[in-house]
């Protein structure tokens, strides 16, 4: 008995639904844990992420060393069509995925010039750091990595 019973624990532990992070709250940007590379480094970043079901709402307020601050929000649906967003008036075209417990997020940004943009989203173990690590290509390739607490 115990032989069939293992499969079907390991089954059930491998299952998608229970592989995923919870990504839903607030969190708040620390820069002493974040690398911004060569790009503009913000001085507060708050994200308020809201999953339900496929579609994920991410409402990101910045604010600059230059004093300007903005708050726009990014709409994807998770695993389903193309999502175009209008940060700052630039169109973004965005796709969503799982990727085991990370949610990946690859971006299309028209701008002054096009940029190629793959966010990896993934949570700790305990739940309270979201770490964001980011991968452009374009004009310039850098990578970044922004950290934050939940709130």
């Amino acid at each position: 008995m115990s032989r069939l019973l293992l499969p079907l624990v390991l089954l059930c532990a491998l299952s998608p639904g229970q592989t995923r992070s919870s990504l839903n709250g607030a969190w708040r940007m620390d820069p002493a844990r974040s690398d911004f590379g060569s790009g503009p480094v913000p001085v507060l970043r708050l994200d308020r992420i809201h999953i339900d079901g496929a579609h994920m709402k991410d409402t990101i307020t910045q604010k600059l060393r230059s004093g300007r601050e903005a708050t726009y929000d990014m709409n994807y649906v998770i695993g389903g069509p193309e999502s175009t967003n209008r940060p700052g008036g630039n169109r973004v075209k965005s796709t969503a995925r799982w990727d085991g417990r990370d949610l990946v997020v690859d971006s299309t940004v028209y701008a002054f010039r096009v940029e190629r943009i793959e966010d990896r989203w993934s949570v700790s173990a305990d739940g309270k750091t979201l770490t964001l690590l980011r991968h452009m290509t374009g004009p310039l390739t850098t990578d970044q990595k922004i950290v934050s607490d939940r709130q």
